[in-house]
């Protein structure tokens, strides 16, 4: 067979796989992408309680770090953003319902979500970090210093938060908290003792709550990262999402927003 026939059955070989990839069961007939640009609307599912990323206001708007990145989202789209207020024990089945064309309020990768959802590039690397009463930083170092008989441990549900408390904390006591937004509270007031949350949540409500203390942001516990969840199948929504989220750090606009909510 000549170079110039091998090229040829290549070339539809390559053609015919990407048919079928983009075919694949849980593939949408027609992309994501597609019809936000004709809809003129990028639907963003979000729980909305989770500073920076994302924090519903009493006064019903959003504001944070991925709110302002989908709404760059958005205009590069040509659409307008709508904010979908979900929570995260329902934010994959919101999904599943087809509720969302993206997933913003800073979502932890994870493989059970990686298998219900597509995930775009991840734009945060930001690991599981203790929150804690600054006088108890040097008592909370590990998962073995918090996982001991009469510590409270606190977890909202729903989340990775919870997975990683369950997952690691088997003597101390568990408590599932139903409100994220008042976690806090309950540790500043001496009612549990330790929180675990990604680096940037635990950094900014510290400053949010004098008394309360990071413990080793820069060497968290566990590590991760965060992504925007998409449809399922979806290659060209998550193409889109990707060249977008790389021109936004290429330009800088990225970090500038990054920057504005957590320096």
């Amino acid at each position: 067979m000549t170079i110039r026939k091998l090229v040829s059955v290549a070339a539809a070989l390559a053609t015919a796989f990407g048919v079928g990839m983009a075919r694949a069961e849980g593939a949408p007939a027609d992309s994501t992408l597609d019809s936000v640009m004709k809809s003129g609307v990028l639907r963003a599912c979000t729980p909305g309680d989770y500073k920076p990323f994302s924090f519903l206001k009493p006064d019903g708007s959003y504001e944070g770090i991925d709110i302002e990145l989908a709404q760059s989202l958005a205009t590069a789209i040509g659409a307008k953003l709508e904010l979908v207020k979900t929570s995260w024990a329902n934010l994959l089945p919101d999904f599943a319902a087809g509720k969302c064309d993206i997933g913003i309020g800073g979502i932890s990768v994870t493989t059970e979500r990686q298998k219900r959802v597509f995930f775009s590039t991840a734009y945060m690397v930001n690991g599981k970090t203790p929150l804690v009463r600054c006088e108890d930083v040097k008592r909370f170092q590990t998962i073995a210093d918090i996982d001991k008989a009469g510590v409270r441990v606190i977890a909202n549900p729903g989340g990775s938060n919870e997975k990683f408390a369950r997952a690691n904390f088997k003597t101390a006591t568990l408590t599932i908290h139903a409100d994220n937004l008042t976690i806090f509270d309950e540790i500043a007031a001496k009612r549990a003792d330790v929180f675990v949350t990604e680096a940037a949540e635990a950094l900014t409500q510290q400053k949010l709550h004098p008394g309360l203390c990071a413990v080793n942001p820069d060497a968290p516990l566990q590590y991760g990262e965060m992504a925007y969840p998409l449809p399922r199948g979806d290659v060209a929504m998550k193409a889109f999402v990707d060249q977008w989220l790389h021109l936004a750090k290429a330009t800088g606009e990225y970090q500038k927003t990054v920057d504005k909510w957590l320096h």
